[in-house]
């Protein structure tokens, strides 16, 4: 259920019906916005009504959510939500892209990304620790060695770091050297990661599962918010279907459906969308074009050497030119690339 208080509801006001509902069980979850303030009311839902709320004056109604999910739900909170990481804010009028590698190599490798992504206006570095690859033979990923080299990229560069968690016990770890936390594709239901990522205040981007459907996926998104955790970012990297030229099908049609029904930002992936590099620049384009707060892409000083996923990852050379055309596009849709 979801409880409107009037406009002027004083905090001792929110207390008591936010007391009532917690002495029957209930979750409760509060939105302040500039007009109303919001309560999100979760369980028994024949208890809530029990409690007649509305008959409280300072109660404007109460109204039940018919969706399953319910935190993710824009009728919980109509508003946008920005989510602030340092000084950088997604959600808003600013598109932020996150660039770097697939996997981090070495330090050198993701040295030399970070500045060419940095001069090129990207905000976040991407990077992979930990590698969850399809074949055990495949490189797995450097693990800590590999955090501290993204922190290094971040103390000269200022870029905020963006890295994948894969494990629930490494979540503090990762936690410690990174600024965003990611959950991976294969990792999208996996509910003790998405129990242990609410628990550790870090914003988590949370990428859409290779054949899950758009409610599927808000429900992923709705175990981190129901654990506390607020800061989630949706992330839209293809799913699998029958054609066999591009990695991924990139679904572009799930932007504007997030956001209609979620007040969550969300963030368009055209490297694993894709597959292939040439069709990262335009892809990215229509993503922007279809309203997406952001993107994230794999760029390598050395694309042929990667030791994973080379064929998509773009050159730092071509990346600054799709950034220069990214700035325009994003002028004529009223908004700004970066900072």
């Amino acid at each position: 259920m979801i409880i409107v208080l009037k406009k002027g509801a004083t905090v001792e006001q929110v207390e008591e019906v936010s007391t009532r509902l917690t002495e029957e069980g209930l979750k409760v979850h509060l939105s302040e916005g500039v007009e109303k303030t919001i309560m999100g009311a979760i369980g028994d839902r024949m208890r809530i009504e029990a409690l007649d709320l509305e008959a409280l004056p300072w109660v404007e109604k109460v109204v039940p959510i018919m969706a399953p999910y319910k935190l993710v739900s824009r009728e919980f909170h109509p508003a946008d939500s920005i989510i602030r990481i340092g000084e950088h804010e997604i959600g808003g009028s600013n598109v932020h892209v996150m660039a770097g590698p697939c996997a981090v190599e070495s330090r050198a490798q993701i040295l030399e990304t970070a500045h060419a992504v940095r001069e090129a206006g990207a905000t976040f570095l991407r990077g992979g620790a930990f590698k969850p690859r399809t074949s055990p033979y495949s490189f797995q990923g450097l693990e800590e060695e590999g955090l501290r080299y993204l922190a290094e990229a971040r103390a000269e560069t200022g870029l905020l770091v963006i890295t994948e968690v894969i494990d629930a016990q490494d979540v503090s770890l990762v936690a410690d050297y990174s600024d965003v936390l990611q959950i991976g594709a294969r990792n999208m239901q996996n509910f003790i990661l998405l129990k242990a990522v609410a628990k550790c205040g870090k914003p988590v981007l949370l990428k859409r599962g290779p054949s899950a459907t758009l409610e599927e996926w808000m429900m992923a998104a709705e175990y981190i918010m129901d654990g506390g955790n607020y800061q989630v970012m949706f992330c839209e990297r293809g799913i699998r279907t029958f054609e066999s030229y591009t990695r991924n099908t990139l679904d572009l049609s799930m932007v504007p459906a997030l956001h209609a029904l979620s007040h969550l930002p969300v963030i368009v992936d055209p490297s694993h969308g894709t597959g292939r590099w040439q069709l990262v620049h335009p892809m990215a384009k229509a993503a922007l074009a279809a309203g997406a707060d952001g993107l994230i892409v794999e760029v390598h000083p050395h694309p042929e050497k990667a030791v994973s996923d080379g064929k998509q990852s773009l050159t730092p050379e071509t990346f600054q030119g799709m950034m220069a055309d990214l700035a325009r596009l994003t002028l004529a849709l009223d908004r700004k690339l970066g900072e």
